[in-house]
């Protein structure tokens, strides 16, 4: 840790402290009796959040920088001239912080992202499920649509109590399937060794324990999302437009309602946006959106706008920037969704894949997804979908008037030819 010159009353301006919570402590005091004010730190990891942490309960500014902006120069590279180049960038105004939500926001990102990490490991014991099925010759992934459902999970669990025979088996089966019950008991003839009942066994455990785990996780959820200060001003939620399909991670208690109180607009009424994603996004981003001037540095900052690389004049590339920022990888996701949807947003996507190709098309969509998301929140409004046909419609007005424009210039008028024949045929 390095200080400006002449502010430590012992002359060391750079001091080595241990990562222990005393010793974190003690580095406090110290910068506490140098007189600082402003801290800038790297941010490396997770090994920065103790620190942080501290600092900020102990009344400093501290600011995280994305270590891409505070290189030094090559072949300088020991900790002492590291912290001495970030001390001497900071004191000349050269460092940004980056964004970090208030605390409140910040504890429910970590509970969003703890469910998603229990999401992903419950999905890799589906796996282990379905490998223990292959390796038995039980072809139960082809004539259901999820082994996880209905009428999977209790196929399974009595493959696991002993049930060996496929007609009983096929009783099972839910009203809702598709195929009949004579085709699941064909695709439970099977090999039943032991040791693939055994990883099958084992497999439905933990995924069972990791769905009890997010049940645990998600109760924590439900808990903190009632502190939040309601938005709503007491309007009831509005009734949402029909949508096919939704997510199958669903939370197993009323998190629209919440969503709805949090925010004072229902954000599910953007196609592509359920309530785990508008979650997610709220949880990376917060409620204030008054951190970003427009909605074009909010899609900036998502890293969902064209790039500026140019050089003399000469633009070299306008591809959007790497970025692992999850609030842009949710939009993206709703922006997927949307192949075929008949909404506006949908035809956005048609359209623009037709002449960039579907992963430009889906960036270009999640940009306007993410502006509408930034409007509604910084200004209370509603969005309506006015459906693909105004899209389309829309579009083929700007076309027109655009043809027209270029023809004037060029000395020429446009005409619309079935209105000059009608014309014609009345004269």
């Amino acid at each position: 840790m390095a200080v400006p010159q002449g502010r430590d009353p012992e002359g060391e301006d750079v001091r080595h402290f241990n990562t222990f919570t005393v010793d974190l402590l003690s580095l406090a005091d110290w910068l506490k009796k140098c007189r600082i004010d402003t801290v800038a730190m790297e941010s490396t990891g997770v090994y920065w959040i103790p620190l942080f942490e501290i600092l900020d309960s102990r009344g400093f500014d501290v600011k995280l920088v994305n270590p891409r902006f505070i290189k030094n120069a090559p072949g300088r590279k020991t900790d002492v001239l590291d912290c001495q180049w970030i001390q001497q960038l900071h004191t000349y105004g050269l460092l940004q912080g980056s964004f970090r939500p208030d605390d409140q926001i910040c504890e429910l990102r970590s509970y969003l992202r703890q469910r998603s990490m229990l999401i992903s490991y419950a999905s890799h014991h589906i796996q282990h499920m379905q490998k223990a099925l292959e390796q038995m010759n039980i072809k139960l992934s082809h004539v259901i649509t999820d082994i996880t459902g209905v009428t999977g999970m209790a196929i399974i669990r009595a493959i696991i109590t002993g049930e060996r025979n496929p007609q009983k088996l096929a009783q099972m089966r839910n009203p809702r399937c598709k195929n009949s019950k004579g085709t699941i008991a064909k695709s439970l003839q099977g090999n039943w060794r032991s040791e693939h009942i055994f990883a099958l066994q084992q497999a439905v455990e933990l995924y069972d324990f990791y769905k009890s785990q997010i049940t645990a996780c998600e109760s924590r959820i439900q808990q903190h999302l009632e502190i939040f200060d309601d938005r709503s001003d007491g309007k009831p939620l509005p009734k949402p437009p029909v949508k096919s399909g939704g997510s199958r991670n669903k939370f197993h208690f009323d998190a629209k309602t919440y969503l709805y109180r949090m925010t004072g607009v229902d954000l599910t009424r953007i196609e592509g946006i359920d309530t785990p994603t508008a979650l997610t996004i709220i949880s990376e981003t917060g409620l204030d959106m008054n951190k970003w001037p427009t909605d074009k540095h909010f899609a900036s900052w998502l890293a969902l706008s064209p790039g500026s690389k140019i050089s003399g004049g000469r633009i070299l590339s306008s591809k959007s920037k790497p970025c692992a920022n999850r609030a842009a990888h949710a939009f993206r996701l709703a922006a997927h969704s949307l192949h075929k949807s008949n909404s506006a947003l949908g035809a956005f996507l048609r359209r623009k894949k037709s002449h960039l190709g579907s992963p430009k098309a889906i960036t270009a969509t999640a940009h306007k997804i993410a502006r509408i998301f930034y409007n509604m929140l910084k200004t209370g409004t509603e969005y309506v979908d006015l459906g693909q046909d105004y899209y389309e419609r829309c579009y083929r007005d700007r076309v027109i008037t655009n043809l027209k424009r270029k023809a004037k210039q060029f000395g020429y008028n446009l005409v619309n030819v079935k209105e000059h024949e009608l014309l014609t045929t009345h004269l």
